[in-house]
């Protein structure tokens, strides 16, 4: 039984929703969040202990493993993929460097179990588009997905030679209505509803036909703590689960929106990642995640959409955005 949790990233946008739903579960003392950042949320702040943390520094990892007796550790740490085709040799300084720290102070440690997210960015061009399986070809064409093929199979290293039990899935784009955009090309998916509410419009930085596997925040936080909890001796996969919620295009984030606000408008100016976009899968095929530890999503994209203009209407109406 996992006692006390460690999660680095915890400012991300994932770590931000993720630190708060372990609180719950494993009471506000046990989980410590920690980040590069020192711009601690009040709700992070006032839900239990905050450590400012390098990655990259492995004394200072280790001295806050010992602090709190940690046993468990959530690694969300990362340079996302747009973000990292702007500076690789960071993006693979963190992604890879960071990550390595992380499993020889867990080994050293004795930390029980590890959970490091790989992400749908480590298919790529040569990878099967539709439905693409749980083993594939892994040939990524981004920095980002290159670190995350690269950490996969370091954790299976790891957990082969040392006999740790670190666990992971590939995240799909990920929707959420508490942190901005961190850098990602599935990041359109969330700053529409944003400008939706705030402005009654957007521009796109993907083509409007663009089709790319997407997820609602409360799926991919059940899939992550739904994947850590597992039974062990149920998975034959561990660091690389397939897991998919809905696929969709902008063009149909776009008429969904126009659901409940008709007068939204949209254009589309496509950048540099709509290269990445392209390289991406149009669906992914989840079921070693169904059958291997129960996974199921509960939001397609009308529940999503209906929870996001909820929520960021509201909190617009209160000034936050």
């Amino acid at each position: 039984m996992i006692k006390r949790i460690l999660l680095t990233g915890s400012f991300g946008q994932i770590g931000s929703d993720l630190t708060c739903a372990l609180r719950k579960i494993y009471g506000g003392e046990n989980v410590i969040a920690t980040d590069l950042s020192t711009k601690v949320t009040d709700k992070i702040k006032n839900g239990g202990p905050f450590e400012q943390l390098d990655v990259l520094d492995g004394k200072k990892l280790a001295e806050l493993i010992d602090k709190y007796q940690v046993d468990g550790i959530f690694h969300l740490a990362a340079i996302l993929s747009a973000v990292g085709e702007k500076n690789p040799a960071l993006a693979w300084n963190i992604n890879m460097q960071g990550t390595i720290n992380v499993y020889n102070v867990a080994k050293e440690k004795g930390i029980k179990r590890i959970f490091t997210p790989s992400s749908m960015a480590a298919f790529g061009p040569t990878t099967p588009f539709d439905m693409t399986p749980q083993d594939t070809v892994l040939q990524p064409n981004t920095m980002y997905g290159i670190t995350k093929v690269a950490g996969e199979l370091l954790g299976k290293y790891y957990i082969e030679k040392y006999g740790m039990d670190i666990r992971g899935v590939r995240y799909p784009g990920i929707i959420s209505n508490e942190t901005l955009p961190g850098g990602g090309t599935t990041d359109y998916a969330v700053q529409i509803y944003y400008d939706a509410i705030k402005y009654g419009k957007y521009t796109c930085f993907l083509k409007e036909d663009s089709m790319l596997p997407m997820m609602y925040m409360p799926d991919c936080l059940n899939a992550t703590i739904g994947l850590f909890q597992a039974d062990k001796s149920r998975l034959k996969h561990n660091t690389d689960f397939n897991i998919a919620g809905f696929s969709v295009t902008p063009a149909e984030v776009a008429a969904s929106i126009k659901k409940y606000i008709p007068g939204f408008e949209i254009e589309y100016a496509p950048d540099f990642r709509q290269a990445i976009a392209d390289s991406w899968p149009n669906s992914i095929d989840d079921s070693c995640a169904r059958a291997e530890w129960d996974w199921k999503p509960s939001f397609d994209l009308d529940a999503t959409t209906r929870d996001m203009l909820a929520v960021l209407g509201e909190k617009h109406k209160q000034g936050l955005f």
